[in-house]
């Protein structure tokens, strides 16, 4: 018997358990299940993953912390796992949750800074040593989070801290000797640069820091503002690694029935292309390797149809294509000439020509498999 048959078994089990099964089975039952996701997450299609989801997170209700530690660094690890329990089993307390916190690739931006902002400092702490944590998250543990957390951020290397966040630091170094050593100690961040730009408080704590008498150094600026030419360039030009993290967690986004023009415009707002151009594959069903395709060939005929089926405001419309990771970042005639197309597009056109288009991508397929297989 193969594991997606015994998966299925499995799924039967639970649906004749009733209010006499043991607490035991219950339990058995949740760690069975996480076990076999984490054997089959690779090959299993969205329904699949959507009946996991279901009964893992019933199951979670069910039993006790010991067996929700057990699953959550079963689905820690995994790129693909279902959402809603992600969610909720990194909501929970915090021996359950931290797994999920540290190392989830399948929790987003904003799951985070909403867990930040709700939960407990331990939750915030395990957050903060994340491996990647980008400048919004970081810019919530700033705001929310106590000594423990903060300093632990601020000693993450690959933590991004934007100017706002990085102000916000300076000013609670004044009040916290811990924060102004860990941040004497970031080589990475200009303070040169910084100090012309934040107020006379700040600029107290960055003497306190020994920064402001020091030379300035060319090689860290320079390695700076290439820092920050590749946070601007990141909106253009496709990253593979970006690319798997955003598609997952987009994807987990839809297992929470949470992929919608409302999760479209956080996209645009803070510029997350990978994960735009994931919703735009996964809403329409379309690979995501197609998609890929369009980005690297700047078609935007292609992505123009495809946005107009997929029923986006013309506001919306220009939001995602100016954060799409196009292979160049378009030109001002060019955003001009696919919103004037958009614009002149009727939605039912766009749906009869994108499905057209599905099912001649189809009909194209088979010949060459045969010739393949031949």
């Amino acid at each position: 018997m193969s594991e997606i048959d015994e998966g299925h078994r499995a799924f039967a089990q639970f649906r004749v358990l009733n209010g006499e099964d043991s607490h035991g089975e219950r339990e058995q039952l949740f760690r069975n299940m996480a076990q076999l996701f984490s054997y089959v997450s690779d090959r299993c299609d969205d329904e699949q993953v959507a009946q996991y989801d279901e009964v893992l997170c019933r199951l979670a209700e069910l039993v006790e912390v010991e067996a929700r530690v057990h699953v959550a660094k079963l689905l820690a690890p995994l790129d693909r796992a279902p959402g809603t329990v992600v969610v909720k089993l990194a909501n929970d307390d915090i021996e359950v949750a931290r797994p999920l916190l540290e190392f989830s690739s399948v929790l987003s931006d904003d799951d985070l800074i909403d867990i930040v902002s709700r939960q407990s400092e331990e939750h915030r702490v395990a957050i903060a040593g994340r491996a990647e944590l980008h400048d919004r998250v970081g810019q919530a543990i700033v705001e929310h989070g106590e000594t423990a957390s903060v300093v632990r951020l601020v000693r993450n290397g690959r933590a991004e801290l934007d100017r706002a966040t990085l102000e916000k630091l300076v000013e609670r170094a004044t009040r916290d000797a811990e924060i102004a050593a860990d941040l004497r100690g970031r080589h990475d961040i200009d303070w040169k640069s910084l100090r012309g730009e934040i107020d006379q408080a700040a600029g107290k704590i960055l003497q306190s820091l020994g920064e402001v008498e020091r030379p300035f150094d060319p090689v860290a600026a320079g390695k700076v503002n290439t820092v920050v030419y590749n946070r601007i360039r990141n909106r253009a030009g496709f990253n593979a690694q970006e690319w798997k993290v955003a598609y997952n967690q987009v994807r987990g986004l839809a297992d929470r029935k949470q992929l919608d023009d409302r999760a479209l415009a956080r996209f645009a707002r803070f510029g997350y292309g990978h994960h735009a151009a994931a919703a735009l594959s996964v809403m329409l069903s379309v690979a995501p390797e197609l998609v890929v395709k369009w980005l690297a060939g700047q078609d935007y005929v292609a992505v123009t149809v495809a946005l107009r089926a997929a029923g986006l405001t013309p506001e919306l419309f220009e939001a995602i294509v100016a954060t799409l990771p196009w292979r160049d970042l378009p030109s001002d005639a060019d955003k001009r000439m696919v919103t004037s197309r958009f614009e002149a597009l009727d939605a039912e056109d766009a749906k009869n020509i994108f499905e057209l288009w599905r099912a001649h991508s189809f009909r194209k397929r088979a010949p060459s498999e045969e010739r393949q297989s031949a």
